[in-house]
């Protein structure tokens, strides 16, 4: 039932909050401390990527394109990449989840396994998404208790959520992956060809 009850909040909150954000100050564009990103810090090119871990189109760019744009872009200095939840439901804000209890230092590693094994975990019977996502957990060495712990976080999940809403409010995202490129937005997925033209123009201005 409570299962049940996220889904429905997370549509509620995907769907609604449309009006914009009137000041700069709560821009959701600002990084945040709690924010994960990799490359520098300072670099001239800001990506700020809103997925949800269940999309087979987030997977695609995880998958297919985002380790090229880390060794051209990110690696070199270029771009700084932060990633941001939108989950879409259950499977995706479990995923979520997992992700935020883990290192920073293996984060990404993580990440980039769960989109790779997308299709073990992201079910419909909730009860075999929390199986296989635990066996995938389990294998970096996270315990059954660590992981019952992570998934029962009240305050974790309504930060994902809130982060949700924030998204929706200022920049209306309907689909993942959105991608927001010092300051424009970019829906749907690209290759690498597409975000070399829109970095390259960018770091030639």
């Amino acid at each position: 039932m409570i299962e049940a009850v996220r889904n429905i909040l997370i549509t509620i909150f995907v769907l609604s909050f449309t009006t914009s954000i009137s000041s700069n100050e709560h821009s959701e564009l600002i990084i945040k401390d709690n924010d994960f990103f990799i490359g520098d810090e300072d670099a001239p090119v800001t990506i700020i990527e809103y997925a949800s871990m269940s999309c087979s189109h987030c997977a695609d760019f995880h998958n297919d394109t985002l380790d090229e744009l880390k060794k051209e872009y990110i690696d070199t200095g270029k771009v700084k990449f932060v990633f941001r939840d939108f989950p879409f439901n259950y499977p995706a804000l479990a995923g979520s989840m997992m992700m935020r209890c883990v290192p920073n230092d293996v984060r990404y590693d993580y990440m980039n396994a769960l989109y790779k094994l997308q299709k073990n975990w992201v079910v419909r019977d909730n009860t075999k998404t929390k199986s296989e996502l635990y066996k995938i957990m389990q294998s970096g060495g996270m315990l059954q208790d660590e992981f019952d712990a992570c998934l029962s976080d009240q305050n974790m999940e309504n930060d994902i959520l809130e982060g949700v809403m924030n998204a929706q409010r200022e920049f209306n995202i309907r689909s993942t992956p959105t991608f927001i490129i010092n300051g424009i937005i970019y829906s749907g997925n690209k290759n690498i060809k597409e975000f070399r033209q829109i970095i390259d123009k960018i770091l030639s201005q």
